[in-house]
């Protein structure tokens, strides 16, 4: 695990890459706004939060995974479980958290404030992938550290969850096309561009729905999977209906979103909000 922040950059660059030739190859949609003022902003804000878990938080996923085995902490470490079990429940297990903790960021009006800067952008690309306010970005970090020290899972199970966050978040942005019939299938297994699309729509029954990272099991098993846009991908609008100037959405201006403005009708369950719910 000495190598651990190379191994993630590493892949972190590496799919960029790939998704950014994948998105200029084959464009599923036409970009709406300016794509080079679109990635500065997207890829700054980005920096600003790993540099602010980076100040504020000492100790890494995978450090804090190492430290709860150490002390023997965490539900895992007090059962001799096969270490491939172990690090298969590990995966599972941090990637449901993240499930819900992405839809407690949509039902709390407060932490909606912080998670509606991603949903802003006026187009869906392989950056919009990395654009969480850095406050959002810290509690995440502080959340997934809780769910390490109570489940104790193997280092290699959080270095393995980190890497496929990463990736996927950034392949399930992704502005490219993706055969019909390749995505029904793949779809079964991992969260697709065409599915997570659809939780980046303006229609608040829409947004509040399909809200997995890496699996697309949890949408369907709780209840919140929606296959389609009811405009079609195509026809949809990306964004929300309160931020449609992009002279707004600048690098400055999306580190003060939270604070401007009011919460909107889009947090789950919010009077106004459409027939969404979690």
């Amino acid at each position: 695990m000495s190598h651990e922040a190379a191994i993630r950059l590493g892949f972190f660059f590496g799919v960029l890459a790939l998704m950014g030739v994948w998105e200029w190859l084959a464009p599923r949609r036409a970009l709406s706004t300016s794509k080079s003022r679109r990635w500065r902003a997207n890829l700054g804000i980005v920096a600003v939060g790993t540099a602010a878990v980076r100040l504020l938080i000492p100790v890494t996923a995978v450090g804090m995974a190492l430290l709860a085995q150490e002390r023997g902490w965490g539900l895992l470490n007090q059962f001799g479980l096969p270490y491939g079990l172990a690090l298969l429940i590990g995966v599972l297990v941090l990637d449901c958290v993240i499930y819900f903790q992405h839809v407690v960021f949509h039902a709390v009006p407060t932490l909606w404030r912080l998670h509606r800067m991603h949903h802003s952008d006026l187009d869906f690309d392989v950056t919009t992938g990395v654009r969480f306010h850095p406050i959002e970005i810290v509690l995440s970090m502080g959340i997934k550290l809780a769910a390490i020290a109570v489940l104790g899972p193997p280092a290699l199970a959080v270095l393995v969850f980190e890497i496929a966050l990463n990736a996927t978040s950034l392949f399930n942005h992704g502005n490219v096309r993706l055969p019909a019939a390749i995505d029904r299938v793949l779809r079964w297994f991992v969260v697709t561009p065409e599915m997570h699309r659809v939780h980046h729509s303006n229609l608040p029954h829409e947004t509040n729905s399909n809200f997995g990272f890496s699996f697309p099991w949890w949408d369907r098993l709780f209840g919140t999977y929606r296959a389609q846009p009811e405009r079609g991908h195509l026809g949809m609008t990306i964004g929300l209906d309160e931020f449609r100037d992009p002279d707004t959405l600048n690098f400055s201006r999306l580190l003060l979103q939270p604070f401007r403005g009011q919460v909107g009708r889009y947090p789950i369950n919010r009077r106004g909000s459409g027939d969404g719910g979690a």
